[in-house]
């Protein structure tokens, strides 16, 4: 998606905050319906989900002062997720909560409905508040059907219009590289590189920490605890888009220089769950579980993968994990031994090294010793075994 920065004034933007408020209110109402479905009995579907609100506009009026489309795309939108849920591509639709899901989509969206002002501003039509100023910062094509507007935490509107963006060339000289992600150092090249993702600064953090610290003594429903909880939310979205500009700069130039990409076959999702256990059965090391899940997060493992899919459309290949850190790259020998530290890595069979532990780890991936998948989102399974490269996907 190509994502800008809304720029509505007051009074718009209160009437976008009501559309967000009406999605949200239509999606927890299917949402309820859907809980308390039970065996022998069908819930209700996206047509007489409609008849439903129909009957909720005429008795509201609140509820009749928004958009009807924007509330009927919202029911659109649920329904999708419960087919994408059974499936199986997707979890079940959860509850939205207010100011965490703030957002709305439209549908439907025609090259009149976006125009261009000068080279940094355009306006977007959205309905019930009309011509909407943003920032272009990219190209817009023309085949556009759809945007969501959405609300961050920090107060701050977003667009985004639905596109599917063209891959970025290779070089065409069948040049492979392996790209190994891990914490203290976010995308080490097989090449050598070592890529971090910039966070926020030490007087950032320093910041951060002090006003972690107001919130914990300041009062619920203060307006003092909003005030730091809106100024805490302004670092985390400067965090947010550094972390992201990372990540766009990052796959584009390696999408560019390299005609074959292999990564870590990694499931992050399930890599970043709470250690929490339950009642009956707690987990241990729960505070360290939860600090590691936290740089996990912050690495962007998952974002940058994905934006290679997108760039490097076919030339991905995935290989799984196992051993790539403790695998001397130049004669194959896997002992524990031979990673000295987190960062320093070198063979106890053949002396190799010493070099980064990273980047021995890359060269690992780019040798290609276990490719299972190429190139499409969520295709790759891990294998017993170490099967030969698999063949180019047209």
């Amino acid at each position: 998606m190509a994502r800008f920065r809304l720029l509505p004034s007051v009074e718009q933007a209160a009437v976008l905050a009501e559309h967000c408020r009406h999605a949200r209110f239509v999606w927890n109402l299917a949402v309820e319906q859907q809980r308390h479905w039970q065996p022998g009995r069908q819930a209700p579907r996206y047509n007489e989900q409609c008849g439903q609100l129909t009957a909720a506009r005429a008795e509201c009026d609140w509820l009749a002062a928004g958009s009807q489309t924007v509330q009927q795309q919202a029911l659109r939108d649920f329904a999708q997720a419960m087919r994408n849920f059974f499936g199986g591509t997707h979890r079940r639709p959860t509850w939205r909560k207010a100011g965490t899901h703030e957002g709305f989509r439209q549908v439907g969206v025609k090259p009149r409905h976006i125009k261009r002002l000068s080279r940094r501003y355009g306006q977007v039509w959205i309905p019930k508040v009309g011509w909407v100023k943003f920032r272009w910062t990219r190209t817009i094509v023309d085949t556009v059907k759809s945007y969501r507007v959405t609300l961050d935490r920090s107060g701050r509107w977003h667009i985004a219009f639905a596109a599917i963006p063209d891959p970025v060339p290779g070089p065409g000289d069948g040049s492979v590289v392996g790209v190994d992600r891990g914490v203290a150092v976010s995308a080490a090249l097989s090449s050598g590189e070592l890529r971090r993702v910039p966070g926020l600064r030490a007087g950032e953090t320093k910041r951060l920490r002090r006003l972690q610290q107001r919130l914990a003594r300041a009062q619920r429903g203060s307006y003092r605890r909003a005030r730091t909880k809106l100024a805490i939310a302004k670092l985390r979205a400067r965090e947010t888009d550094r972390r992201h500009d990372w990540v766009e700069k990052t796959t584009t130039d390696v999408a560019r220089r390299f005609d074959t990409i292999r990564v870590e076959n990694l499931k992050v999702r399930a890599m970043i769950r709470s250690a929490r256990g339950t009642h009956e059965h707690p987990g241990t090391h729960v505070a360290q579980k939860r600090g590691l899940n936290r740089e996990i997060s912050r690495q962007g493992w998952g974002l940058l993968v994905t934006r290679l899919q997108h760039k490097a459309r076919g030339r991905l290949e995935f290989v799984p994990a196992a051993y790539t850190s403790q695998r001397c790259s130049a004669c194959g020998h896997v002992s524990p031994e031979n990673r000295k530290s987190q960062a320093v890595f070198q063979c106890v069979a053949c002396g190799a090294g010493p070099c980064h532990a990273d980047v021995n780890a890359a060269r690992n991936i780019a040798a290609g010793r276990a490719v299972t998948a190429r190139g499409d989102l969520g295709a790759s399974r891990s294998a017993n075994r170490e099967p030969q490269l698999s063949s180019p996907v047209a």
